[in-house]
């Protein structure tokens, strides 16, 4: 990965209330993350499949659009995925964390 893209990890990643963040290459393959590898893993896999149910359900109701960014909240995280068509961006917070700024 370029320097770029590691000082952009860095600043998402010291963001507050940032608890992991997880990037997939296009075949849903953890290509880095912040978390163990394990739970990188299982981050990949259910997301990448949410992912892919939400891009079908948004281009099903409208075949001109597309899914460009999801957000689940959950009473522990808050999950945010920026999709790409070569990779895919999980970051993982702790929106209480957040809601505190």
């Amino acid at each position: 990965m370029t320097i770029e893209v590691e000082e952009t990890l860095k600043r998402i990643s010291s963001k507050k209330g940032v608890k992991a963040v997880v990037i997939l290459n296009g075949e849903g393959s953890v290509i880095r993350s912040t978390l163990d590898a394990d739970l990188s893993k299982q981050y990949g896999q259910l997301i990448s499949s949410l992912v892919q149910q939400a891009r079908t359900a948004v281009t099903t109701l409208d075949d001109q659009n597309d899914l460009t960014f999801l957000r689940v909240r959950t009473k522990k995280h808050e999950i945010m995925v920026a999709p790409d068509n070569d990779y895919l961006l999980i970051v993982i917070q702790n929106p209480s964390e957040v809601m505190q700024q």
